[in-house]
């Protein structure tokens, strides 16, 4: 097996072993992403950082003082801010932007030993499910089943073909409302979001501050429990972090879910869900009952609502925090003509800098924070918001460990298939996913079988909050039940 190939669990152990090198993975992962430019994954390398940490990792695990993800090489999204690294949201606004400082996530995995091969493309400022709007172009799905080029999904679509494609062994990425799990769904891998102040937001560029949660995107359920655990901590420098251990999700991994009972929401089947989601569903729901779950038919009553909530929710959020970029301390700043002051300034960088979604959303939230439409857009948002929470916190207090649906309403579908229809529908991608975020739980999409056209599609899992390793050890029951196997073919 090609060492780029390997999973992080696999390669934790062969390094312990003395069987391979941090080097030599990274070197093999180096190799693979040169040879992946087709795919537009990564926005930025940076080989010399990367051989410079793997040699580092290399002695600390010859040394004996090796955590798990101690030379592992992985892509990072460019949402997080990296020291010296070109970090730019994938905006034009934030060109030229380097950080003097890391992210609380990144230094968590650079403290553990991990390497940083580059940084991966995203939806501009996250804003997408295609990983159509960054700057850099869009991301392409190293998954092929015809003529067409399809999406990786988004925002974190660039992190999703990167594993997929093996061109790290994982990938940060970041979900405000499915980000991380709809393009893990897409691509055939695990992502999970964990819960909401799980992990720490602080230097992750921030697109709805009340929603935004950074996670894992690996090969495998277990990869994603060891990922996990380095990159949640407590942390002072964000108000929202927990003060809570952090446990050894891997430790939870008993693959014993007996007397779990698992809730299946009515309000999830939507009129026209293809046939092929919903027979995922059930074939889902059967492996967990003959693992020896409890299969539950629960009500969810305002998931109806979560759409057009999360529409106006994230918006407002997004157009307060976006209100930073004006072209005064850093990135973009447009060339200004004789006679043209501050303000023609600020409107034509925030016109040249953002794209026309991060646009779109910004006036959106604008317009539902002003005098006059704030109580009638704002305000009834988050009461819904407080209602779709109470549908969850009834649920559990009623028994149920976690909830069964899809990831996705379909499979991924080709690039620029979308560009023309109305907003939307683009927005309806995130049908199953925005609740969890609504609410603030941990939700997981795990690869359990192929469309007809051969696809990847994923389940959802949503658990308690704080019960990550609950969550992951019943993930893991449905991935080895499902027995994904299916890599994409190298077309690239």
């Amino acid at each position: 097996m090609s060492l780029n190939k390997l999973t992080i669990a696999a390669a934790r152990d062969a390094l312990k072993a003395g069987e391979v090198t941090s080097v030599e993975i990274t070197e093999a992962c180096l190799a693979e992403i040169d040879a992946a430019g087709a795919l537009n994954a990564f926005c930025a390398k940076t080989p010399e950082i990367a051989l410079a940490q793997a040699k580092a990792a290399d002695a600390r695990i010859k040394a004996g003082d090796a955590p798990a993800m101690c030379g592992i090489p992985l892509g990072i999204k460019d949402l997080f801010c990296t020291k010296g690294v070109a970090s730019q949201a994938a905006s034009r606004i934030l060109e030229g932007f380097k950080p003097e400082y890391e992210s609380t996530v990144t230094q968590n995995l650079w403290d553990a030993g991990a390497v940083m091969l580059g940084k991966l493309s995203m939806d501009e400022f996250a804003m997408g499910s295609s990983n159509e709007t960054a700057c850099y172009g869009p991301v392409v799905s190293p998954w092929k089943v015809d003529d067409r080029q399809l999406t990786p999904g988004g925002s974190s679509g660039g992190s999703a073909a990167a594993v997929a494609a093996d061109l790290c062994l994982a990938a940060t990425g970041t979900d405000t409302g499915g980000s991380i799990r709809q393009p893990a769904a897409f691509t055939g891998i695990v992502g999970i979001k964990p819960t909401y102040g799980r992990v720490s937001r602080w230097g992750v560029v921030a697109f709805a501050s009340s929603l935004d949660q950074a996670g894992p995107m690996t090969k495998s359920v277990r990869d994603a429990a060891i990922m996990l655990s380095t990159m949640a901590s407590n942390d002072a420098k964000d108000s929202t972090c927990a003060d809570i251990p952090v446990p050894d999700f891997e430790a939870a991994l008993s693959g014993d879910i007996r007397g779990k009972k698992i809730g299946i929401p009515r309000e999830y089947r939507m009129e026209g869900m293809p046939a092929e989601i919903e027979k995922l569903w059930s074939d889902g729901a059967a492996m967990l009952r003959d693992a020896g779950a409890e299969i539950v038919e629960i009500s969810l009553p305002h998931t109806k609502y979560a759409l057009p909530a999360y529409y106006v929710i994230a918006p407002a959020e997004a157009s307060s925090n976006l209100a930073r970029y004006d072209g005064v301390r850093y990135g973009h700043r447009a060339k200004l003509s004789a006679g043209e002051g501050i303000v023609d300034m600020y409107e034509k960088t925030r016109a040249e800098g953002f794209g026309p979604e991060v646009q779109r959303r910004v006036m959106i939230g604008t317009y539902v924070l002003s005098a006059g439409f704030y109580d009638a857009y704002y305000n009834r948002a988050r009461r819904v918001r407080a209602l779709i929470k109470q549908d969850f916190d009834q649920a559990f207090a009623a028994g149920i460990d976690s909830i069964l649906t899809p990831a996705t309403p379909s499979s991924a579908f080709g690039l620029g298939e979308m560009k023309d229809a109305d907003p939307v529908e683009m927005y309806l991608n995130d049908v199953f996913t925005v609740t969890v975020n609504l609410a603030g739980l941990p939700g997981i999409s795990v690869p359990v079988g192929l469309d007809a056209k051969g696809l990847p599609m994923g389940l959802q899992l949503i658990g308690r909050p704080w019960e990550e390793g609950d969550l992951l050890n019943q993930a893991l029951v449905l991935e080895k039940a499902a027995g994904f196997a299916a890599k994409p073919v190298k077309w690239w």
